[in-house]
């Protein structure tokens, strides 16, 4: 108890180093008090807390999250119905400075050489760490074509090298990945992948994903456990509010399968249809101005998981079709490539031209960017003060579970107050057929005077 108590006054106090911490506690009464220790009673080393985060599990925290964000739900602060989604870069706790190269998987396999009938020695534990021969071969070819590029007018200093995850590892941090974000440095990050309540920016869900992996790609897994949420807290998710880094015709159908408005903007390179082209539906297959037919061929998957129909005409329409020349110049033939849920994206797409999909804009907007606003100024996220994706995980949310909190404690209900008098009835007045007739009824309905 004393541990969750001192963490989760590190990040409500945004402090993110125990050692710091542990002298902010001891020179506030109130912390003490709250942490249940005396003047004059010595608090635990720092080392401490480190040893006890990295020995409690993931599940543990978890269900501290549970538990705070069922408060937040019984207090009203929560309706379930509409969530947002987004991600954001988290400082490792590594320098870019240390990371070292990784070696060819046939350099690291200990040879297996017979001496006085020992095996030879393991390699080191750095070596797991390794990439395949062809894949260092073309990185260190494209970074010896950058550097025989011409720099810019007046630049004399030699080009500095392009850090990647695919040549390079963290020995401090391995789980760490090199990521970029625009406008900013090459840096060490965890990504922390987090849904928000749209009722009253309550966050509903939150992990830790590696930096260098796809938005689209954790977005199942996610909706998932989001949904377990919100069952056991017997609320339903039915709209969720996503940026274009979500945007996967896999992830538009699972959603709507699930019952689930996507409001997700698909690229700007996708097209509803194919210029020059009319698709027929009962036969799946598109036809060209000159009416000649591309049936569908195959399917084929992409690098981010998803998948396309190849829709490809016949050798011989278009070796004597009169528009070659400005269809296919180039070609034997036409070729089509759509995506395999285009009818999702298309849904997707006139969703997100809708006044109603404008609005779900900017609502996203209002809604979990200032959430990570506060997180990575104010809660102590801007820098992760572990290692590991698991411990990473554990910051995270205990960074949630304090928002959540603060959110909880803030929150006063609107209460109307309501007020009815009854007052009596005054006698109907009789018709006013004389002014003679009038002055008796004032008379008699005036109040007696006291004597």
């Amino acid at each position: 108890m004393v541990f969750f108590k001192l963490v989760l006054v590190g990040y409500l106090e945004n402090i993110t180093s125990d050692r710091r911490l542990l002298e902010h506690c001891a020179l506030r009464l109130d912390l003490l008090y709250f942490l249940g220790y005396e003047i004059d009673e010595a608090l635990p080393w720092h080392s401490t807390l480190s040893r006890t985060r990295q020995l409690y599990p993931a599940a543990l925290f978890e269900h501290l999250f549970d538990r705070v964000f069922r408060l937040c739900v019984q207090q009203g602060l929560v309706a379930g119905d509409t969530q947002a989604l987004d991600s954001a870069p988290v400082k490792a706790n590594a320098s870019l400075d240390s990371v070292c190269e990784k070696q060819s998987v046939h350099a690291l396999v200990p040879s297996l050489t017979v001496v006085d009938h020992e095996p030879a020695l393991a390699p080191p534990a750095a070596a797991r760490f390794s990439a395949p021969a062809h894949q260092l071969r073309y990185e260190a070819a494209r970074q010896a074509k950058r550097h025989q590029q011409p720099g810019s007018v007046g630049a004399n200093h030699a080009k500095a090298p392009l850090l990647s995850n695919k040549t390079h590892y963290s020995p401090t941090d391995p789980e760490a990945r090199i990521s970029i974000k625009p406008g900013k440095a090459r840096a060490l990050n965890y990504r922390c992948s987090m849904a928000v309540d749209t009722a009253q920016g309550v966050i509903s869900h939150v992990q830790a994903d590696f930096a260098d992996s796809r938005d689209s790609l954790h977005l199942p897994g996610l909706v998932q456990q989001l949904q377990q949420r919100l069952a056991a807290n017997e609320l339903r998710l039915r709209d969720l509010i996503a940026d274009t880094g979500y945007s996967n015709g896999f992830n538009y159908a699972l959603l709507e399968n699930s019952g689930i408005t996507p409001w997700i903007p698909v690229f700007g390179r996708y097209k509803p249809e194919a210029a020059g082209f009319t698709y027929h539906a009962l036969a799946d297959e598109y036809r060209c101005q000159a009416d000649k037919p591309l049936p569908f061929r195959k399917y084929r998957p992409t690098a981010d998981g998803n998948w396309t129909k190849h829709y490809r005409a016949f050798y011989q329409d278009c070796q004597h079709c009169a528009f070659k020349a400005t269809c296919v110049p180039y070609m034997d033939h036409k070729q089509l490539v759509r995506s395999a849920f285009d009818a999702a994206y298309s849904r997707a797409w006139h969703r997100q031209r809708s006044r109603q999909g404008q609005h779900m804009r900017r609502v996203r907007q209002c809604t979990i960017e200032p959430v990570f606003g506060n997180l990575l100024h104010h809660y102590g996220l801007r820098r992760i003060n572990v290692r590991g994706q698991a411990g990473a995980h554990k910051s995270m949310l205990l960074a949630a579970v304090a928002y959540n909190l603060k959110k909880l404690l803030r929150y006063q209900p609107k209460q109307q107050l309501g007020m009815a008098v009854v007052l009596p009835m005054p006698p109907p007045a009789p018709p006013v057929r004389s002014r003679y007739w009038l002055r008796i009824w004032r008379k008699c309905t005036k109040a007696p005077q006291k004597q």
